[in-house]
């Protein structure tokens, strides 16, 4: 029996066939029409329906190109079930370099939205009737915020979350999982209210193409596929260790105003009250110690030198068994080597 064909946003795409689809948003000032641009690969045979998007936040552009470098793969025509990749959600911030929408809400606290609310919860609830809602699961790229970089890593709620979010999770490959609580108004808080397994994927900074955290996302969409059973054959590559669970995680903040020298880098592991980085005024006089507040870690941490008193500065993730997320950093880092066509 012939497979049925794949609707979305007015548009047919048939069976082993793909198709670009632009969904309007609204228009700008000049009166020039905003879409979401959306790509659907709708395979010969059943299977799940993947949802990978990109730039929910407009100025985290890694996941924008791990969705180019998804949909360029040779694997993908031999795709089994349907994929819908949105490589820029958030297209008003992506067009201004901002993590916000114009009326400097958050989309990603906008969630399921409403269409006669804000311009948020506008975007939010056509993005959710014509593009989440027909997904049975979701990837959602991330990057840290501005001036702040994060180790690639995995967030999901395992808890309550089921068999199937871990099951993902664990295909993934990142290094670290962090074990993170829901925020309400986010697509993953949306997703997992609805039953739809959903991960959230974070590596990187904001506004910076990092080949690192890129190469490491397109590697883990195409494992959590392989798994669902949306791509056939063998992993080319070695499979990366058994990822580590954080069980909590916190920032180490500024002390004082001042000029910031980090003494530990991404990934390294810290023993509660070890000096992660020092901050200075201009002239030295005055100085204060940044303090791990525990046993961890480092998976996030600013990229800028200024900081000012109360300001989060490294994130610390908390390991039952540390030695264990250490070994698996350290061979994540040293295994990851870009191919030879991720080159722009």
């Amino acid at each position: 029996m012939a497979r049925a064909p794949f609707e979305l946003a007015g548009v047919t795409v048939k069976p082993g066939s793909r198709a670009q689809i632009d969904v309007p948003v609204a228009k700008l000032y000049t009166h020039a029409p905003l879409d979401i641009p959306v790509e659907v690969v709708h395979g010969r045979q059943a299977g799940p329906t993947l949802l990978v998007c990109g730039a929910i936040h407009g100025d985290e552009i890694n996941g924008v190109e791990i969705v180019r470098r998804l949909l360029r793969s040779r694997q993908i025509n031999r795709l089994r079930g349907t994929l819908i990749a949105v490589p820029i959600v958030n297209i008003f911030g992506f067009v201004q370099h901002s993590r916000y929408l114009p009326d400097r809400r958050d989309l990603n606290r906008c969630f399921p939205g409403s269409e006669s609310g804000s311009l948020g919860g506008r975007i939010a609830a056509l993005f959710r009737e014509q593009i989440v809602d027909h997904a049975t699961h979701i990837i959602d790229l991330h990057t840290g915020a501005i001036h702040r970089t994060n180790l690639p890593q995995i967030r999901a709620q395992l808890g309550d979350a089921g068999e199937e979010t871990r099951r993902m999770a664990d295909a993934f490959g990142a290094p670290v999982i962090l074990n993170a609580e829901l925020r309400e108004g986010s697509l993953r808080h949306y997703a997992q209210s609805r039953g739809t397994p959903v991960l959230t994927y974070e590596a990187g900074e904001a506004l910076r193409f990092d080949e690192w955290a890129i190469t490491a996302g397109v590697r883990g969409v195409q494992r959590v596929m392989r798994r669902l059973g949306m791509l056939t054959g063998e992993q080319r590559r070695r499979a990366p260790p058994a990822a580590e669970v954080a069980n909590g995680s916190s920032w180490a903040r500024a002390p004082i105003d001042g000029i910031l020298r980090p003494k530990v880098r991404l990934g390294a592991r810290v023993a509660k009250g070890q000096v992660l980085g020092k901050v200075a005024d201009p002239f030295g006089e005055t100085e204060g110690e940044v303090l791990a507040m525990a046993d961890g870690i480092v998976i996030g941490m600013s990229r800028l030198p200024l900081a000012n008193e109360g300001e989060a500065l490294f994130h610390v993730a908390r390991f039952d068994a540390i030695e264990e997320a250490e070994s698996a950093i350290e061979t994540f880092q040293s295994s990851l080597e870009p191919p030879p066509d991720a080159l722009y």
